[in-house]
Parts: structure tokens; C-alpha cells; sequence
């Protein structure tokens, strides 16, 4: 793989301002929690965005973007970690994360790490991708005392590289089932009835809501692959074999995940839309009757607030037959990388340490932004254990953080948005009638080529 870096180079600066939120395509503005707002241009491209790490003892530079979520998670995180280091200062600049993208790629490929901060964020599904084509431009974090054992497991993976930790996991992107119960109750169900069923027992109660209510159970993005890539990450299962090869041909997961995606739009239990307002405008506009997305998602249904108390919360379907399936997975999330150019690596690992990966009181203090912790120890807390109304009164919170332990582990790779795409087109044809095998077989080479194989 290392005599392929200088094409990953080439691949990641043409996709930088393709990656987007939430792992999700560049369909969803709420995507990572909303996290994707970018920053006006010019306070995005000023002097002070473009400040190196941070010259004071006690002051860290950091990089994010969305004021409301990832910024205002960060300034509290100071507060909380001043209580005991009264001289401690973040510099956090807002930074668009296409900017974000663009300045590492940058620096990476010039040479000039110097330019980089002492933190940034970074999106899950491109952590690996980064650290494995600029390795230069990060730090080690697996012996700095930082309790990763303590983080979801899936969610402490997507910034994993052969062994070796290199983020602080932050937001919470795990898969929730979201159902209108006064929906469900019309075609004589109640949100038990989908709580650790399989895809055959979506589809066929499906079938029954449709009948009796003329609403789909569900909607996605046509030609979009988020649905594709959160039912095969519910079975551990991956586009890439371990060695990073594309692995999309005899992909018995995949092609179970094809097969079960063209009898959701079949039966009519799936409704494709053409755009991201279109998707959210089915949820406010009682179109459907659910949603499974990442718990983001969550900001955007309750825009709708008539519809308060009218909504539950569960986990999704698993595959039957398949090796590995499980009810959970994951859509979107981000996290803290410390840079090489971090001229105290001990206090910004401490730092981030005892706030992210040590601090239920941050998380209790964020959650009212909709930033849900990965951090496992914060389900325990009061905050976590409190009612939300508008999902029928229960826990929603703490369940979220239960399903984000239980979720498989994602293997993404360097070329995870090229196989993306593929399988995206891959699906649109099978959806016309095109053979599973002949389209995976496409989607393969298409990644092939890619990565110059």
C-alpha cells in the first residue's frame, strides 16, 4: 500500500471539499450533528484562521467549525478543565471542515506542518484516510494516559491505524429507529413491535403500514448510499479487506445489504427523494412513518414541534443469516486529532484526557446543543438519565449511548468515500433491475482504479 500514498495524496485533495458530515454524503447540512455549518469565507480564510499551533505555555490552538456544536463543546471543555489549571487558554478558531480538509492536505504535501494547529477536528470516516496518507502530520496518543477503553469501541476505531490511537473520540453519530407511534398504532403496532427485529420483519410490518396508513416506513436520498453503509456496518462488515484492497466481489454481506435495499424500495416500505430537504421534509410533513439515521437526526425531526410526544426511539433492523449482524451502527461523528506541530504534546493530551475522555460534568453541560457522548461513563450520568418528551417521554439519551457500546467496529480505509460512490451507483442500477454481482463486480474495479491498482 505505501507505493499507493502519492495517488491517496492526489485522491484525498480532490475529494477534500466533497467530505462531509456524519460520514454521510454531502446530501446532509445536519450532517455530524449538524457539525458541517461552514464558517463565512472570510473569518474562514483570515490571518488568525491561519494561525500555527499555539506559542504560549498554557494555551492550545484549536481548529473546528458549527459555533452552536463543536465550538461551543470545545469552550466548555476549557471552562471544565480551568478548574484545576486556572492558567490554561484555548485559542479555538472556527474553521470550516472542507478547510480544514484543504489546509492539512496542504501542509502535508509541502512540507510546511508548521501551519498546523495543536488540535483539530476531523470527520470519522476520513480519520483514517488522513493519518494513513499524512502520517507526518500526526500524533501518537496510545501511551499518553488517555483511557481509550472507556470510548464506545467502534467509535475509538475510525481513528485507530495499525494499533496506534491518534484521536480523542467526541460526537456521537450511533444509528437510531425513529417511529411515529400514532402511526404505527393506526396499522395496529407500537414501537416494541420494531425493537430487535430483523430487515424481513421491517419489510413485512411495512407492508401492513402502508397498507392501512399509505405512508412508507421509510425515505432516503436516491442515489446516495448512507442506508447501504449503516446496514453493512451493523454486520462488522466492510468494503475493504484488511489490507485495504477493495473487497466488493463475493461480499456475501454486501450483497445481502443490495438485495435487502431493492426490497425496501420494492415492497414501497422505502421512498426515494431527490434532495436533503426533500428527505427531511418527509419526516416534519408526516410523509412517512420513520427514519433510521444517525442520532443527529434527531435535530431535524423535532423542527417539527406539533409533533412532539409523537415520536420513539429504538434500534434498527438487523440482516438474518449473516455473520455478525447486529441491530447497531453508526452514521457520522467526529474526532480530536493532536497535530506533529503540537509543541506540548502532554498537556494537550491531558487536556483532552480529562475533558472528552474523562468528564461526565462536559457532556451533562453539552448535551442541551444535541452533542451526544461516546464517551460511555456520560450514559450513567443525571443529564443522560432525563426524559425527552418530545420522544415519548423516554431516555433517549442514555439509550443512544447503550446502543453506541454495542455497535460494530467500521473498517474505512483511505479510499472509503471512492467505494462509497461506487456502491452508491451500484445500488441505483439494481434498484432499475441490473444483476447484484455484475454491479458489485463495476463498483470494484471502479475503486480499482482509483487506487491505481
Amino acid at each position: 500500500m505505501k507505493r499507493k500514498l502519492l495517488s491517496a495524496v492526489l485522491s484525498v485533495a480532490m475529494v477534500a471539499t466533497l467530505l462531509v458530515g456524519c460520514g454521510s454524503s454531502a446530501e446532509a447540512p445536519a450532517a455530524d450533528t449538524a457539525g458541517d455549518t461552514a464558517a463565512p469565507a472570510a473569518e474562514a480564510g483570515s490571518e488568525e484562521a491561519a494561525a500555527p499551533a499555539a506559542e504560549g505555555e498554557n494555551t492550545l490552538t484549536v481548529w473546528c467549525w458549527d459555533p452552536a456544536f463543536n465550538i461551543n463543546a470545545m469552550k466548555e471543555a476549557e471552562k471544565v478543565y480551568q478548574k484545576d489549571h486556572p492558567d490554561f487558554a484555548l485559542n479555538v478558531v472556527e474553521t470550516p471542515w472542507q478547510d480544514i480538509q484543504t489546509k492539512l492536505t496542504t501542509a502535508a504535501t509541502s512540507g510546511q506542518l508548521d501551519t498546523l494547529p495543536d488540535i483539530f477536528l476531523m470527520q470519522d470516516n476520513a480519520f483514517q484516510k488522513n493519518v494513513i496518507s499524512y502520517p507526518d502530520a500526526f500524533s501518537d496518543l496510545t501511551s499518553t494516559g488517555i483511557d481509550f477503553s472507556q470510548f464506545a469501541p467502534a467509535k475509538a476505531a475510525y481513528s485507530v491505524v495499525d494499533g496506534k490511537n491518534y484521536g480523542v473520540p467526541f460526537d456521537n453519530g450511533t444509528v437510531i429507529a425513529c417511529y411515529r407511534t400514532d402511526i404505527l398504532e393506526q396499522a395496529g403496532f407500537t414501537v416494541d413491535d420494531f425493537t430487535d427485529i430483523t430487515w424481513s420483519d421491517y419489510i413485512e410490518k411495512g407492508k401492513v403500514v402502508l397498507e392501512k396508513t399509505g405512508k412508507p416506513l421509510l425515505s432516503c436520498q436516491a442515489g446516495e448510499s448512507d442506508v447501504i453503509c449503516m446496514m453493512l456496518q451493523s454486520t462488522g462488515g466492510s468494503f475493504f479487506d484488511a489490507e485495504g484492497n477493495p473487497a466488493m466481489t463475493g461480499n456475501d454481506k454486501l450483497k445481502a445489504v443490495m438485495n435487502v435495499y431493492a426490497e425496501l424500495v420494492k415492497t414501497g416500505v422505502l421512498v426515494e427523494v431527490n434532495d436533503w430537504d426533500q428527505y427531511v421534509g418527509s419526516l416534519n410533513n408526516e410523509t412517512v412513518a420513520g427514519t433510521i439515521n444517525g442520532c443527529w437526526i434527531m435535530a431535524s425531526i423535532q423542527g417539527a414541534a406539533d409533533q412532539s410526544g409523537k415520536w420513539a426511539v429504538t434500534n434498527m433492523p438487523k440482516l438474518e443469516g449473516v455473520d455478525g449482524a447486529t441491530n447497531y451502527s453508526n452514521n457520522g461523528g467526529s474526532s480530536w486529532a493532536v497535530t506533529s506541530n503540537c509543541k506540548n504534546l502532554e498537556l494537550a493530551a491531558d487536556f483532552l484526557g480529562s475533558t472528552f475522555g474523562g468528564s461526565t460534568e462536559l457532556y451533562d453541560n453539552i448535551i442541551s446543543t444535541g452533542a451526544l457522548a461516546t464517551y460511555l461513563p456520560a450514559g450513567d450520568s443525571e443529564a443522560y438519565a432525563e426524559p425527552n418528551e418530545f420522544f415519548s417521554g423516554d431516555a433517549v439519551s442514555k439509550k443512544i449511548t447503550e446502543f453506541a457500546g454495542k455497535t460494530p467496529s467500521n473498517n474505512t480505509g483511505v479510499y472509503y468515500y471512492e467505494a462509497r460512490d461506487a456502491v452508491a451507483v451500484a445500488i441505483t442500477n439494481v434498484v432499475a433491475g441490473s444483476d447484484v454481482d455484475s454491479e458489485l463486480k463495476v463498483a470494484q474495479d471502479t475503486v480499482s482504479f482509483a487506487m491505481g491498482q
